[in-house]
């Protein structure tokens, strides 16, 4: 396989803003965000934004930060590019805490106020927006400033992500579809499920053997999700360092895409049955009929729950009642509805998930320029998941790179740039 040595690693300087739902649901960003600030003196970073659609917040970005200003001195051997820890504490801003309503856009933040300031900046360079949480805040600022779109760069880490935010994935894609996107719905999962886990490259033994131990930032790491691999975001980062980013179809560490002409997407005024068959990752969008009661558009009034997790659906007006939902699995599934509302409560139905498709991507009028996804392509599939050994295909070089890195936190100069 040949090695590449391209982005980030051959002085290419990429702005960078990074929104994270760190501290939340999933804590894996606190792994990603330790090696994102490992390889901080690559990049022109702009923004670190908390974006959660649990209970993160900036704090937790901070937290990591804190880390880092201890390992500071002995990064700054190696490179007086590294960002200081007082510069890097001013780039964290608080995004919404409530995911979007049905309109797909709420309130200006701190966070989307800072990247329309940041995209307004009189830089011929694009911002590459990496998109580690649910995009509400990137829906704000499209909605507040729609002439930042040609700025942006955005490599959006979608699967659970998507699922949470789809309100505002959907303003975003009915909304903005000339925008710059790669939606990884699966691609990322490539990071800790196959290629090369022999010996000291495996998810827990790379942990032990490499992270734990190596300055407070690798000590830190280690403690997060039991010492075990997972850093489903930083794909996101490596596509930078290792790659071509202006072509996603080209081989890099952060993956390979391919052009999307369309999104799937199902609309349902009924209630469905397992014949009702559409695709994963695909925006499911149910309508209910019920009472005009003249409720806020923008609060939830009822609720689906699936699989033990429970989404907010809103009042449309005119008796029309709205929800959305993406499966990020394929099989059969089945929801019901809690409502106070006595017409909506308890109405139930199934539909069958299946692969995503050719076909599925297709559109008569390429709608979608700058969009690429998953490869489907079964050569390129880890297990079930879609395009995740383009990523995989350079674990050994992409961790021991990694290793590398966490060796300047112990203050070892026999490192490489």
């Amino acid at each position: 396989m040949e090695s590449l040595r391209k982005g980030a690693f051959e002085g290419e300087r990429y702005r960078v803003i990074v929104s994270t739902d760190i501290g939340g649901t999933d804590p894996d960003d606190y792994q990603s965000m330790v090696h994102y600030l490992l390889y901080s003196n690559l990049f022109d970073t702009e923004g670190l934004i908390s974006s959660p659609w649990g209970d993160g917040r900036a704090a937790d970005i901070l937290e990591v930060i804190d880390q880092y200003e201890v390992d500071f001195p002995r990064l700054q051997e190696h490179s007086a590019d590294y960002p200081s820890p007082d510069h890097l504490r001013t780039l964290v801003k608080q995004g919404v805490i409530d995911l979007a309503p049905y309109k797909g856009y709420s309130r200006r933040t701190e966070a989307s106020d800072w990247i329309i300031q940041c995209a307004q900046k009189d830089d011929p360079r694009p911002i590459y927006f990496l998109g580690w949480g649910a995009p509400d805040d990137l829906a704000q600022a499209l909605h507040d400033e729609p002439g930042i779109v040609s700025e942006l760069r955005v490599y959006f880490i979608g699967g659970p992500n998507k699922k949470w935010g789809v309100n505002a994935y959907e303003y975003i894609r009915e909304n903005f579809p000339d925008l710059w996107m790669i939606e990884n719905n699966s691609t990322y999962r490539g990071w800790f499920v196959g290629g090369n886990q022999e010996a000291d490259l495996g998810n827990q033994t790379f942990v032990s053997n490499h992270i734990g131990g190596s300055g407070a930032l690798g000590n830190y790491f280690a403690t997060h999700l039991g010492g075990v691999i997972k850093m489903g975001d930083t794909p996101s980062v490596t596509y930078l360092l290792n790659g071509s980013p202006e072509d996603p179809e080209t081989p890099g560490w952060g993956g390979r895409f391919v052009k999307v002409n369309n999104r799937p997407k199902s609309i349902f005024k009924r209630n469905t049955t397992v014949q009702d068959r559409v695709e994963v990752f695909s925006v499911l969008e149910f309508s209910f009929n019920g009472p005009d009661t003249g409720a806020a558009h923008d609060q939830p009034v009822f609720s689906m729950e699936v699989r033990g997790q429970s989404f907010p659906g809103y009042y449309c007006g005119n008796g029309e009642y709205r929800i959305r939902f993406m499966p990020k699995s394929t099989g059969d599934w089945s929801y019901f509805i809690v409502s106070e509302i006595p017409e909506l409560h308890g109405q139930s139905g199934e539909f069958t998930c299946v692969k995503e498709s050719e076909a599925g991507r297709e559109s008569a009028d390429e709608r979608y320029p700058n969009w690429w996804s998953d490869c489907l392509d079964e050569k390129d599939m880890e297990e079930e998941h879609m395009g995740a050994r383009t990523v995989s295909m350079w674990r050994g070089e992409f961790l021991r790179d990694f290793q590398s890195r966490l060796r300047r936190c112990k203050g070892s100069l026999e490192v490489s740039e």
